[in-house]
């Protein structure tokens, strides 16, 4: 397989969606190929995503680059993701910012995902199971929060984890099909943008979908 040429190829796909090239250059730094099994390796710079197994998916690269644009990161923040997944999602946060605390409720996820993380020599990255409240309350609060599963609505537990002016990013609506939103906390109220549609799998704890 030709990575280096299927990378290229995926990437000027990308230059047209994305504004923010800082995100595309640290997202060209992660070998995709490496967070997804062996068997989906030759699709691994396709345009959409990819069962990791245990029913979850690596997300599709335009949704990561979306997604992490919106965060709007400049480099000394402390950011945290719901979803840890094969962990590609948390490497680009890495990538970005200062330090990336990442939750996965599914132990088996989290172990491979810590290891690829850990080789690819990403050392400003925890990778730990999720509890039941969602989120991660020790490290808070963060300057940015991702959620990379769909969610009935915005999980308070996860907004009081976030600072004043932080960004977060979150799926919202049924079990089947989402809206993209980013909400920035505000003092007295939030400020909601819709970033279009999206498919992800349920997030699955309290303030959430029940398993």
């Amino acid at each position: 397989m030709d990575f280096e040429a299927a990378r290229a190829w995926l990437f000027q796909h990308l230059d047209a969606e994305i504004e923010d090239k800082r995100v595309l250059a640290a997202m060209s730094r992660v070998p995709r190929e490496r967070f997804v099994p062996l068997e989906q390796q030759s699709m691994a710079y396709d345009d959409r995503p990819l069962p990791i197994g245990l029913d979850q998916t690596i997300s599709q690269p335009l949704i990561v680059a979306l997604m992490t644009e919106a965060l709007e990161l400049t480099g000394d923040e402390k950011v945290l993701e719901v979803g840890t997944g094969s962990g590609y999602q948390a490497a680009i946060l890495g990538e970005l910012a200062r330090h990336v605390v990442t939750t996965e409720r599914l132990p088996v996820l989290a172990e491979s995902a810590q290891k690829t993380l850990r080789n690819l020599g990403y050392n400003n990255i925890e990778v730990k199971i999720a509890e039941e409240t969602l989120g991660w309350t020790e490290g808070a609060p963060y300057d940015a929060i991702v959620v990379t599963a769909g969610a009935p609505r915005v999980p308070s537990e996860l907004l009081l984890q976030l600072k004043i002016d932080g960004r977060m990013v979150i799926p919202v609506g049924s079990r089947y099909l989402q809206e993209l939103y980013k909400i920035t906390r505000g003092q007295k109220r939030n400020v909601v943008k819709n970033l279009g549609g999206c498919r992800f799998v349920s997030l699955i704890g309290r303030d959430a979908w029940e398993e």
